[in-house]
């Protein structure tokens, strides 16, 4: 057994093929942004990493023992539910991340049937199911759930009423599942990051400002998922909100084609 940064980290023989098998971790929304600075993290911390996106650009996925691509659209309910599975044939999950999001902004009014399901689907759903899937194995590894939610699940969100109830449900749904499994052994750990340099503001009309003082790096939040993972047995730390110093957005130019 070896100790990475106050984590326990057990490898369990492959009795089938008689190797070493190290700790396997799932990561949604794992071919860019947040998803893919977790997944480099979490190699580092001696995981098997079980990367999910719907494409993965070669230029920014992960070419490593330790990473595997997982193709798989994730509002495809049927589709999920088969790579769930075959994951779980092969290894115990012990870590969750459920991270894959994505947002429409501007008034309600703007918005169509689609991209609402999209964003409820994506946001909210998939978490829900990947969970229910999963929830018995993580019990009896005591394992680990992160939802990376956003500061959007705790204000009003004029212009962004559909994600940021995503969000909420997201956030209420880890509470309140924290409360259903803790005796279990299981940690269910919330992260609310503020803006953030990705491509989640690309179906926006505004995006993170540049300066290094108004939004966070992935790296920063995917620091405190390591930060958060590696705690002690028996402490949880249930919630964090990561903000930048200063609260500014950049606006969008429209182009004039």
């Amino acid at each position: 057994m070896d100790l990475v940064c106050g984590y326990v980290v057990s490898h369990k023989v492959n009795r089938r093929i008689g190797r070493v098998m190290k700790k396997a971790a799932i990561v949604t929304g794992a071919s860019s942004g947040i998803g893919l600075a977790i997944s480099k993290m979490l190699i580092k911390q001696d995981f098997l990493v079980y990367g999910f996106g719907r494409t993965f650009d070669e230029s920014e996925a992960l070419d490593n023992t330790f990473f595997n691509q997982v193709v798989c659209d994730i509002t495809d309910t049927k589709q999920l539910i088969e790579k769930i599975n075959d994951i779980r044939q092969q290894h115990m999950i012990e870590l969750l991340v459920n991270n894959a999001g994505v947002g429409f902004y501007g008034p309600h009014e703007t918005l169509n049937s689609t991209k609402i399901q999209q964003m409820v689907r994506t946001n909210l759903e998939a978490p829900m199911i990947i969970t229910n899937i999963l929830l018995r194995d993580l019990q009896k590894t005591k394992g680990t759930i992160v939802n990376i939610s956003s500061v959007t699940a705790t204000k009003s969100n004029t212009h962004g009423c559909v994600y940021g109830a995503t969000k909420a449900g997201l956030t209420s749904f880890s509470h309140s599942l924290f409360d259903e499994v803790r005796k279990a052994g299981v940690k269910v750990i919330n992260i609310q990051p503020d803006m953030t340099k990705t491509n989640l503001y690309r179906n926006a009309n505004f995006s993170e400002d540049e300066n290094i003082l108004a939004h966070l790096d992935s790296t920063e939040v995917a620091d405190m998922v390591k930060y958060v993972i590696s705690c002690r047995d028996g402490l949880v730390i249930s919630d964090v909100t990561l903000k930048p110093q200063l609260h500014r957005i950049k606006k969008k130019i429209k182009s004039s084609k």
